[in-house]
């Protein structure tokens, strides 16, 4: 429809020049000694208008044919261009399919382009990786090192790489560059973390573990898991009581009441014969989350006299009526203070509900109560018990 206006208004014009040709009687007359041109008006026009455009062309053709170098690397420019966005494309879709060394191969198509060769070396550097070819994946790296405006991704890039193969010295080194350059997101502290784990940085994994958790970055469950690792990696490195007492008054309030942690404590404060600290610890815990691991260390917890440690006990049981690791508690606090009816009555409640752990531990707890009373057949009854259990 549009060619049909386009024409039809074509003609409309011809018709229309043509009608008022016939009324134009002037003429033009051109000297050119010894010659004369008549010519009509009309004549002269159309001349005029055929004239110009055979010089616009020539001008044309002369001004294409200068610029034909220019033009044709111009186009040359703009194919290099496409391939490598078309090879910057294709080492994407096949890192994602999985497919590395394909990804490889197409990232080195788009080399020949700067706008892609950064982003296509770090794609092709993540995917030498993982094919495990660790020096194609450093050249890469150093590929990607030339643009300045990928520096951050870069960082990132390597960093995750480090830390995924461990490679924990170089790793912290550019773990301290990203931040150095202010980058200190999620994603890199999480890689923070994740490295002074692998090199055993326990006071940085806990700044970093608690930063995460601020930012709900960092599940409860792996949060506290991480913080049970590492107190119990900083308390098994301090053995001396003024040691183990100076640290521990350092540990967050919050962080003592986790049992996993109140536990780790405990240990390490049983194992320095401070079993007054321990029970402290223990039963600040205790008070916040029931837990029968930290009641069976309560039972371990040397006191000069295990008595408070008995009424203590004693009023949790009212709480906690059907819980073993109590009655096995009770019945270690009571041999240790030579209670033996008590001890044996409250061991056997245990043996009457524990599981199978808790149960080979009371036995031979029963087992020395009885060869303290003198009842040897039981006792060597029960350590066979718990031998064969």
């Amino acid at each position: 429809m549009r060619a049909f206006f386009t024409g039809l208004l074509i003609f409309a014009a011809a018709v229309g020049l043509a009608l008022a040709a016939r009324f134009n009687p002037g003429n033009v007359v051109v000297f050119f000694p010894p010659w004369r041109i008549d010519l009509s008006l009309n004549l002269f026009l159309l001349l005029a208008v055929v004239a110009f455009i055979f010089l616009y062309g020539i001008v044309r053709l002369a001004r294409n044919t200068v610029q034909m170098p220019q033009r044709v690397a111009e186009y040359r420019r703009r194919q290099r261009a496409v391939r490598a966005v078309r090879g910057l494309r294709g080492a994407l879709q096949a890192y994602f399919e999985g497919r590395y060394g394909h990804a490889e191969k197409q990232a080195q198509l788009a080399q020949d382009w700067p706008d892609t060769a950064g982003l296509a070396a770090l794609i092709a550097a993540r995917s030498a990786h993982r094919m495990t070819e660790y020096i194609r994946r450093d050249d890469w790296l150093q590929r990607a090192a030339t643009d300045d405006n990928l520096k951050a991704a870069r960082l990132m890039t390597e960093a995750e790489c480090l830390v995924d193969a461990r490679q924990v010295s170089r790793a912290l080194v550019v773990v301290r560059q990203l931040h150095g350059a202010g980058a200190r997101h999620i994603q890199s502290l999480r890689l923070a973390l994740k490295a002074h784990r692998y090199a055993g940085d326990w006071l940085e994994v806990l700044r970093l573990v608690r930063m995460l958790g601020k930012r709900d970055a960092v599940h409860p469950v792996a949060a506290r898991r991480i913080k049970t690792q590492a107190y119990e990696a900083l308390l098994s490195g301090r053995a001396d009581a003024h040691a183990l007492g100076a640290f521990w008054q350092d540990v967050p309030s919050a962080d003592r009441l986790v049992p996993d942690v109140a536990l780790v404590g405990a240990r390490a404060f049983n194992r320095a014969g401070l079993g007054y600290q321990a029970r402290l610890i223990i039963e600040a815990a205790l008070g916040a989350e029931w837990d029968p691991r930290l009641v069976v260390e309560y039972g371990l917890c040397i006191e000069p006299s295990s008595l408070p440690q008995i009424e203590r006990a004693e009023r949790w049981l009212i709480g906690h009526p059907d819980e073993a690791a109590l009655f096995y508690t009770l019945g270690v606090l009571c041999a240790r203070e030579k209670l033996w009816g008590k001890a044996q009555r409250h061991l056997n409640d245990a043996l009457a509900m524990g599981d199978e752990a808790l149960v080979r531990a009371a036995r031979r707890e029963l087992a020395l109560v009885c060869e303290s009373i003198g009842e040897t057949e039981k006792a060597a009854a029960l350590f066979r018990a718990a031998a064969l259990a």
